[in-house]
């Protein structure tokens, strides 16, 4: 028979035999790992004999990572003292040494520090190496420092660090080819390589156009060591470098083209200026994508610098603009030339900013001409002005604004070509932006020509109301696209333009929003977008509104006399939605309807009899609308608001303040409501249907009846809350019963509590305690037949509607 041995025992084997396997494995996993040490080491080597015996097996442990953080701050930290230590001997220990001892210590320490990194990077010690040389450049520098100040003392200090910056910046980039692997030296010698130049000018007292062409001369070599040096370290310094030169170049020929007294003494900047777009162009074309936008927006700004600089110098200030936006335009035949794309992109970058540029210029000429007749409204009627101007003030200096028109008509025009002549090039988005802007532009140049020419007042009037005109005549014909909008929004602020320009005299006054009124209700007739069409009439309505105010105010009347008449308007909204059956004109319009509602309420608010009458007609004209079904819950509430509200000014313009006259018809009107609430829908409950009724005129009565010495409305309110109170026990409704007791018993308390008061004060001091403790004690008696009760009566109420 075959021996099974007990569970513990078993379980012994079991756990030995795990143990075993483990250890086996782990010897298995340190033979592999040397075996593919040995793969992995050099031809050349001769991989050691394998052990015999492999190792007793130990537990594993990953290898510890090198401390390199620690090594780079230890290195920074070294460097850095030597540093401090070199300058400090240099400034403070030189004069305690001969001229043979100081030239032989700054020469065999910075030799020394010159020739460490390369033993250094032999024993693979790369970051000391490049901590040596750190310390090593620094040295050379504080040489030139020392050589000047024993060598050549007398000499100009600006010719020295020319000259200083010159010859380090050679030996650094000698030293930086010599030793490859190290990445400092190449990068410091491109930034000593700015300075040569520079300094050079300024020796030399040069004068702007010097300087700009030294950095310019700068940026070509950095551009150069861009495109074709080694490391990325060394090209990302030469493109910052040539960057900052560049611009500050561009900088001082713009500043040096735009102060040039004449043509003459702007062709120096506009060769500077175009030496630097050749600059920036030989840099942007093998460039990366975004270095390569950036150089074609600096060469595309400073070419429209450099070419309108030289006619624009001749000119005054506003045709140097139009000048410079053509140039600006004249960028665009980069889309028709071989160039990279992100070249090209930027270039086209650099007219979009020139054209922007220029049309930010001419806006406050726009903005006046559009938002100048805001003044006509404080003195309506007042006379027309002669001229255009005389209504728009003196917010903008008009002699230097003549070109303004100009501008905007050519920037009009660039936009029109670019959506027309180039439609590839764009895409659509783009398309729809181009015509849009041209809308616009060609729009804004009409109002700026009629303020800079100073038309007569009749002209601008009439031109502004055919700019309205054709305005809607192209949002009539197209879709709800971007163009379409455009004009939209320009009708729209045209009109208001020409509406408020209009109010300067009474003829004016009807000729404009007549004509806007027929012009906007036409277009809102041929308009197929819904959108458009609600847009249109409502800008109909207030034109209509306006009319019938200027209609009263010819007739003499008040404010509060035109209210009605203002009412016509909505009544012509209120008929106009009854008509129509399409939401896009019906809802607009009733909605401009009660905005005239509202403005005929605020012309008769000062006068409490016109005021009820207004707001009586408008209860009429929610009613009429609400007759229509879809309408009836929106319009039903507010016409029953309007006819209270109504009736309760009334009221009080009569000199009523009893507040029954005012909750009464209310409250039969809601009783009437929920009576038929009740009769279509048995299981409502009665504080919905009768509850707002019967609040309304009780609680209010009860209020006053408090504060009432009389003895006529509390009895009043005391047998119609009885009344309440017994129909609700007798037709089991809660709300009747609940409301009317609650009445009663307040209202009788009001009454019974002087005679309280009296019979407390009759009785002596001890009795109030003692009928206290009698009643306790028969509640407490009777609790039980008192808790039966109290549960009978909250059955019973629970059981009422």
């Amino acid at each position: 028979m075959r021996h099974v041995p007990p569970p513990a025992e078993e379980l012994a084997l079991l756990d030995h035999e795990l143990v075993r396997l483990d250890a086996r494995r782990l010897q298995l996993l340190n033979r592999r790992a040397w075996l593919l040490g040995v793969l992995r080491a050099p031809a050349a080597a001769t991989p050691p004999a394998a052990p015999l015996h492999p190792p007793v097996p130990r537990p594993y442990a990953p290898p510890a990572a090198p401390a390199h953080g620690t090594q780079n701050v230890l290195l920074v930290l070294g460097g850095l003292l030597l540093t401090v230590a070199a300058i400090a001997f240099t400034l403070f220990s030189w004069g305690e040494m001969g001229i043979a001892g100081r030239s032989a210590v700054l020469a065999a320490v910075t030799a020394g520090a010159l020739l460490a990194p390369a033993p250094l990077l032999r024993r693979a010690l790369p970051s000391t190496a490049e901590a040596m040389a750190c310390l090593a450049l620094v040295l050379t520098v504080l040489d030139a420092v020392a050589l000047h100040a024993v060598a050549a003392p007398e000499s100009d200090g600006l010719v020295f660090t020319a000259v200083a910056s010159a010859v380090l910046a050679a030996v650094w980039t000698a030293y930086g080819l010599l030793f490859g692997r190290l990445r400092v030296p190449l990068p410091a010698a491109v930034v000593a390589g700015q300075l040569p130049l520079v300094f050079t000018a300024w020796a030399a007292g040069a004068s702007g156009a010097g300087f700009g062409w030294a950095l310019l001369v700068t940026a070509a070599a950095d551009v150069a060591v861009a495109l074709w040096g080694r490391g990325l370290a060394v090209r990302v310094t030469a493109c910052v470098g040539a960057l900052l030169t560049g611009l500050v170049s561009s900088a001082l020929g713009l500043g040096l083209s735009v102060t040039a007294d004449g043509a003459a003494g702007a062709v120096g900047p506009a060769a500077l200026l175009l030496a630097g777009t050749a600059v920036a162009v030989a840099g942007a074309w093998r460039a990366p994508k975004g270095t390569a936008v950036l150089g074609g927006v600096v060469a595309g700004l400073a070419a429209v610098a450099g070419v309108g600089g030289v006619p624009g110098a001749e000119l005054p200030w506003g045709w140097a603009v139009a000048v410079y936006l053509l140039c600006g335009a004249a960028l665009s035949v980069v889309l028709r030339m071989r160039v990279p794309r992100p070249v090209a992109s930027g270039v086209l970058g650099a007219s979009a900013a020139v054209v922007a540029g220029a049309v930010l210029w001419a806006a406050p000429v726009v903005a006046a001409a559009l938002l100048g007749p805001v003044t006509v409204a404080a003195e309506v009627w007042s006379g027309a002005p002669v001229g255009f101007r005389g209504a728009l003030g003196a917010s903008v200096p008009w002699p230097g604004s003549v070109a303004s028109p100009v501008v905007l008509a050519l920037a009009a025009g660039l936009a029109a070509a670019l959506h027309v002549r180039w439609p590839r090039a764009l895409p659509e988005r783009g398309r729809g932006a181009a015509a849009a802007g041209a809308a616009v532009l060609g729009w804004g140049a009409v109002p700026a020509l009629l303020a800079v020419a100073d038309v007569p007042y009749a002209v601008a009037v009439a031109v502004e109301l055919l700019l309205v005109a054709v305005s809607l005549a192209l949002v009539v014909r197209r879709a709800a696209d971007a163009l379409a909008v455009t004009c939209l929004v320009c009708a729209l602020v045209a009109a208001g333009s020409v509406g408020l320009l209009g109010l300067a005299s009474e003829p004016a006054t009807y000729a404009v929003h007549g004509a806007l009124l027929v012009l906007f209700a036409g277009a809102a007739a041929g308009a197929t977008v819904p959108a458009v069409r609600s847009v249109l009439v409502c800008a109909a309505v207030l034109c209509a509104i306006v009319v019938t105010a200027a209609t009263g105010a010819s007739l003499g009347w008040g404010a509060a006399d035109t209210a009605p008449l203002v009412l016509v308007v909505t009544a012509a909204t209120v008929l106009l939605g009854a008509r129509t059956r399409t939401s896009a004109v019906a809802v607009p319009g009733e909605l401009a309807g009660a905005f005239a509602a509202l403005v005929a309420v605020g012309l008769a608010v000062t006068d409490a009899p016109s005021l009820a009458l207004v707001l009586g007609l408008c209860g009429v004209l929610a009613t009429a609308t609400a007759l229509r079904p879809e309408r009836r819950r929106v319009a039903g509430y507010p016409a029953a608001a309007l006819f209270v509200a109504a009736a309760w000014v009334r009221l009080a313009a009569s000199g009523v303040t009893d507040p029954e006259a005012y909750t009464l018809p209310v409250s039969v009107a809601a009783f009437a409501v929920g009576y038929l609430r009740r009769r279509r829908d048995p299981a409502a409950s009665s504080w919905v249907a009768y509850g707002p009724a019967l609040s309304m005129t009780m609680v209010p009565s009860l209020v006053v009846a408090w504060g009432d010495p009389h003895w006529l409305r509390p009895l009043l309110l005391g047998v119609a809350a009885l009344v309440v109170t017994l129909v609700g026990a007798r037709l089991r409704l809660r709300a009747p019963l609940v409301l009317g007791g609650s009445v009663l018993a307040l209202d009788g308390l009001h009454e019974l509590a002087p005679h309280v008061v009296q019979v407390f004060d009759a009785l002596p001091r001890w009795a109030p305690p003692a009928l206290a403790g009698l009643l306790l004690l028969a509640v407490g008696a009777t609790y039980e037949q008192r808790l039966r009760d109290a549960r009978r009566v909250r059955e019973s109420f629970g059981r009422m509607r």
